[in-house]
């Protein structure tokens, strides 16, 4: 008999609630308290734990001891999306399976599984029947927003919930070689059960991202379809249906596939599809899982050489890409069985709408871009320094392994700093205002530092981390997340008319400047027309202007010089 029974089980429409998944681990964990551990790891905005399983044949759940002894770790994640909850069961199911069948239990010799039973604890907790509109079953699931609110899958690096400060913290005790974390789709209508999001390969290190590529997806996308769940890249598609071709997903930083590359972690994202029964959305999701750990035992190996190689490469290398955009030149050609797209009569607006045809099934070649080149890249400093008032930044830092010394005196130092010069801003997204498109002017200058400020030198696994958050102009920077706005508006200011005389006996000592503006006053008529604009031009030149108004705070140190550091 096995050890339990889910409602899943009896009635293949239904999802386990938070308690019952967790009461599921618990159990395996009293009857398998050798090799199977929970344990609660963190806190989650709703109040409750955020829950690590581990499953390891060896009986040691210490993350470095696993690694030391040449295991692989491979990480899941369920339940960022509640709503979407298929890999909450199937990974119940997967693990009791694995427990109860020693041929199972032989395949994880050389792996160990780290488990999030369920991720996104306030959002399961939350249950209804009706946020999914375009999903088929289960009857009642979890909904899609944290305890806050919050979108998971876009919090991995500005972390704002409890949940991704937890995750953080997790993720870098760990260190998965892979990881996994599961999802439903929406879009198009097709005949898989399965799609896929990989980690984008050319956004990895080289020997990661061949290896992905050329080895690990392709036996994977084989053993799914011996496995009678043929499985194809996620579908997005550059027009309205899948005819135009499927675009390969750009994983940033904030997401979790994204995050997970940050460390050189292989990440995959399953994607069942919304429209397909549950039953068959829940088996496909254990098959992939199955179908990871048999391809992690065979090429154990060559996982741990590839990552060493990632490492290497990510500690020594001097140019990071930070930016990347689809590259149109280049595809491959995927055989895409769909169904065709057609239109009718809407019975509510009256107006053309699409659907899909499901007694038209077709197979056709369609292109797939998958292929991206950077389009922003830096020099790694020698260091960055970062003022200790910062402390959201120094806490993020912090919460995932980062190595920080700290200065034991006040010092000047050159360094190189960025001034903010343009950025747009998107408006009510995910608790922020996200700034993109941001431009800066760099200048090297003598800067004080304070005792107790911080210093991360870019020699460590954490480099990609470090140019990904700390260059302003990155996607995913906390620059971009808001963590460094209030530099960003001005602190003093001046009256007109106080300020004209000073401005008139300014330019009096510094004819140089008044041939500056002069100059710019006959190139650009409305400029000339603005008495206040032009006040404010030379103010922005003068020694009244704040010289911290759009300054950066964090310096990069270029030249390695003896710092005063705390021992």
């Amino acid at each position: 008999m096995p050890l339990f029974s889910i409602p899943f089980e009896k009635n293949d429409n239904q999802t386990l609630s938070y308690r019952e998944a967790i009461a599921c681990y618990e159990k395996m964990a009293a009857a398998y308290p050798k090799i199977f551990q929970l344990t609660p790891t963190g806190s989650t905005d709703v109040g409750e734990p955020l829950h690590v399983a581990v499953l390891n044949t060896a009986g040691e759940f210490d993350p470095d001891k696993i690694r030391r002894a040449g295991k692989r770790i491979l990480m899941i994640n369920n339940g960022i999306h509640p709503g979407e909850p298929e890999g909450i069961d199937a990974t119940v199911l997967l693990l009791r399976a694995y427990l109860e069948k020693p041929e199972l239990l032989k395949k994880l010799e050389h792996i160990a599984l780290v488990v999030i039973p369920v991720y996104n604890v306030d959002g399961c907790l939350n249950r209804n029947s009706f946020t999914r509109a375009n999903q088929n079953g289960p009857e009642a699931y979890g909904f899609r927003g944290n305890a806050r609110y919050y979108d998971l899958n876009r919090d991995f690096v500005k972390c704002d919930s409890r949940n991704a400060r937890s995750f953080n913290h997790i993720f870098s005790t760990w260190k998965p070689d892979i990881f996994i974390d599961n999802h439903t789709s929406n879009g198009a209508d097709y005949q898989y059960t399965m799609t896929l999001i990989a980690t984008q390969h050319d956004k990895l290190e080289a020997p990661l991202g061949r290896f992905l590529q050329e080895t690990m997806l392709p036996e994977l996308y084989g053993a799914m379809k011996a496995k009678k769940w043929e499985m194809i890249p996620y579908v997005d598609t550059p027009g309205e249906t899948p005819d135009s071709g499927i675009n390969g997903f750009s994983d940033s930083g904030r997401y979790s596939t994204g995050y997970a590359a940050l460390w050189n972690t292989i990440g995959f994202m399953p994607e069942t599809h919304m429209l397909k029964p549950f039953r068959d959305r829940l088996w496909s999701t254990y098959a992939f899982m199955e179908a990871v750990i048999d391809f992690t035992g065979t090429h154990r190996e060559e996982i741990a050489k590839v990552r060493a190689e990632a490492f290497q490469r990510t500690r020594s290398k001097q140019v990071f890409e930070l930016d990347w955009a689809p590259d149109q030149q280049k595809h491959d050609t995927l055989i895409f069985k769909g169904y065709e797209a057609k239109y009718k009569p809407s019975d509510v607006s009256g107006l053309p709408r699409l659907w899909y045809d499901r007694e038209a099934p077709y197979e056709k070649p369609i292109p797939y871009y998958n292929y991206f080149k950077p389009v922003l890249s830096v020099e790694k400093p020698v260091a960055y320094i970062i003022p200790k008032a910062w402390e959201t930044v120094i806490d993020r830092l912090q919460n995932n392994g980062v190595a920080m010394q700290r200065l034991s005196e006040d010092v000047q130092l050159d360094v190189e700093t960025y001034f903010i010069r343009d950025f747009k801003t998107r408006e009510h997204w995910e608790g922020h205002y996200y700034h993109h498109s941001i431009g800066i002017e760099k200048k090297t200058m003598a800067r004080n530092f304070s005792k107790g400020d911080f210093v991360v030198f870019t020699d460590q696994d954490a480099n990609r981390y470090l140019v990904e958050t700390l260059e302003p102009n990155a996607p995913d920077s906390w620059v971009a997340w808001n963590f460094f706005d209030p530099v960003l508006m001005q602190k003093e200011y001046f009256s007109a008319y106080v300020f004209e005389d000073l401005a008139a006996q300014y330019l009096d000592e510094h004819p140089e400047l008044r041939a500056e503006l002069d100059a710019k006053r006959n190139a650009e008529p409305e400029f000339a027309a603005n008495a206040r604009a032009q006040l404010d031009w030379v103010y922005r030149k003068s020694p009244w202007y704040e010289p911290g108004h759009r300054m950066y705070p964090v310096g990069r140190l270029l030249k390695s010089s003896a710092l005063p550091l705390e021992k």
